[in-house]
């Protein structure tokens, strides 16, 4: 059964109302296409009009929806080829980032992303989507692998954040996690970052160091999740939407602050009600992306990173 989030309430009133109509109409035999047309077009209408006005809390509903594609699902859909390359060669392997070569329309690449899972199976092996340090590790084993034979590198981010158990902190996460902003800072070949649903703190942006970040239309981007924000300020996880407001979480207030560089769109309604359109959309500003950067010498690719998160945070009094 498809999940209906709180807002999508009176459009799916509406959809029900279609398919009785529809179910009289087949048992009876009388005609109801006008009236079934006329629902069809109230309700494209009041989708519409609800997805262009979302607040930030509400798209966070929807970055987190239980049926948004997975990495695995962005993978089948974007790449031509993939393989996938295992270990962090410390003798580990975080099954919450996954990455190996790839090919897209025809062009190699280093792809690599945050996996999470359908089912409780599935989050359990992946971890929820929280990367521990042997997963970071092995995503800069990659992109010194991909810096070695000239590839370019495609990350795919979703994670409420880096793993914060015990064993993650007493194994260095935090230095997994630094040690990869600086080095992604210095590769000589174009990176490219999209959040496809969470991009949550640290953890997002131990693989988001990049040319080029993007964002789907109803991701979201943080320093740290709405719920935890208010239970700081607040003392209260239940002010979330307050928080998730004042933190300028969405795409729109990201490409205002010049913080990613292009937003997206999504199918109408989220990503997770067409897996292949949203694909598509990002394939294509996947390959523009490539295009653009591939014209950019190692010199330029560095400084045009270095000084793109340099400039972040700078204000001007009033």
């Amino acid at each position: 059964m498809a999940v209906v989030l709180d807002f999508e309430k009176p459009i799916v009133e509406i959809e029900k109302k279609i398919d009785e109509l529809k179910k009289v109409s087949e048992e009876s035999g009388l005609n109801l296409d006008s009236q079934i047309k006329d629902f069809e077009e109230k309700a494209q209408y009041k989708k519409k009009e609800l997805y262009s006005n979302l607040k930030p809390s509400q798209k966070l509903q929807i970055a987190r929806h239980p049926e948004r594609p997975k990495f695995l699902d962005y993978i089948n859909l974007i790449c031509d080829e993939f393989i996938e390359l295992h270990g962090d060669r410390e003798g580990m392997d975080d099954r919450a980032i996954i990455g190996g070569i790839a090919k897209i329309a025809g062009k190699p690449v280093m792809i690599i992303g945050i996996q999470k899972g359908r089912n409780t199976k599935e989050n359990l092996e992946y971890n929820f989507g929280m990367p521990q340090p042997q997963g970071y590790r092995k995503a800069l084993r990659l992109f010194n692998h991909a810096n070695k034979f000239n590839l370019p590198i495609v990350t795919l981010i979703d994670t409420p954040g880096a793993y914060p158990g015990i064993k993650a902190e007493e194994t260095g996460q935090g230095v997994a996690i630094a040690v990869n902003l600086r080095e992604m800072a210095k590769l000589n070949v174009p990176i490219i970052s999209i959040i496809t649903g969470e991009g949550c703190s640290g953890g997002a942006l131990g693989l988001a160091v990049a040319n080029r970040v993007m964002m789907l239309e109803h991701a979201y981007y943080t320093v740290i999740s709405p719920e935890g924000c208010a239970s700081i300020l607040w003392r209260d996880a239940a002010k979330f939407a307050d928080a998730a407001e004042a933190l300028k979480i969405t795409s729109k207030d990201l490409l205002e602050f010049d913080i990613i560089d292009e937003e997206i769109p999504e199918p109408l309604g989220g990503a997770h009600t067409d897996y292949v359109t949203v694909s598509n959309n990002m394939k294509s500003s996947i390959l523009n992306a490539m295009e653009e950067l591939s014209k950019k010498s190692s010199e330029e690719l560095r400084n045009e990173r270095y000084d793109k998160f340099r400039k972040m945070g700078r204000f001007v009094e009033a």
